[in-house]
């Protein structure tokens, strides 16, 4: 419903009413209860589009200078890491992507990357059929750990696993990464392991996930040591 929200097509209150209490309706009622508070977070604090709402985050080490072939292959999908990828592809394609493919996106550019979150969020909103500026922009400040009710910084999503729990049979990836149709379900998610050797026409893993991860926790500790 996230588009027609957006657009105006249909009303908060019109879908509350139609609630009732079962357990998936209980949740999509707190999905809209934080849609409405990001709105009021926007609207107190209209500086939090660009600038960290936690001060204390702000300092955060971010790469700047040189960064823009990593940036570029972010957007175009072309990270080596499946979900990733196929989430950045179909966001380019269709305008849309799952929130839980979006957080996994969003920590690959802020955590893996170390890029600044404003960077992500501003094509977010160049291409979500659904951008909502309040809830894109913090919600990439809860992954970057800069925001109101921030994701604890140290939460970094490991872009493999998180595609063998959630996308098990590579079907989502196979749909927005046809260079790995042919790839066996035990590697699709990390085609460089198989044994057949990864597809030529797929890019290596752009950087190691678990020496991006102790990077990106060395920069939070030298923050959280200020």
């Amino acid at each position: 419903m996230s588009p027609y929200l957006k657009w105006g097509c249909i009303h908060p209150r019109q879908l509350l009413q139609k609630l009732g209490s079962s357990v998936a309706e209980q949740t999509f009622r707190n999905e809209l209860c934080w849609r409405e508070f990001y709105a009021d977070v926007l609207h107190h604090r209209p500086d939090t589009v660009r600038a960290a709402f936690n001060p204390a985050m702000a300092a955060m080490e971010v790469d700047g200078i040189g960064t823009g072939a990593a940036f570029d292959a972010w957007c175009a999908g072309r990270t080596g890491y499946p979900i990733v990828d196929a989430g950045m592809r179909q966001l380019v394609a269709e305008g849309f992507m799952h929130n839980r493919v979006r957080m996994l996106v969003a920590s690959f550019l802020v955590k893996d990357l170390h890029l600044d979150w404003s960077r992500g969020a501003r094509f977010f909103m160049e291409h979500l059929v659904d951008g909502d500026l309040a809830s894109n922009q913090h919600g990439w400040q809860w992954v970057a750990g800069t925001g109101t009710d921030a994701s604890p910084y140290f939460r970094i999503f490991n872009p493999v696993t998180q595609g063998e729990r959630f996308d098990p049979g590579g079907t989502y990836v196979r749909r927005w990464v046809p260079e790995l149709a042919a790839v066996a379900d035990k590697y699709v998610h990390h085609p460089w392991d198989d044994p057949a050797g990864a597809p030529t026409a797929y890019p290596a893993p752009m950087v190691d996930h678990a020496e991006e991860r102790e990077e990106s926790l060395r920069r939070y500790a030298a923050v959280r040591g200020r």
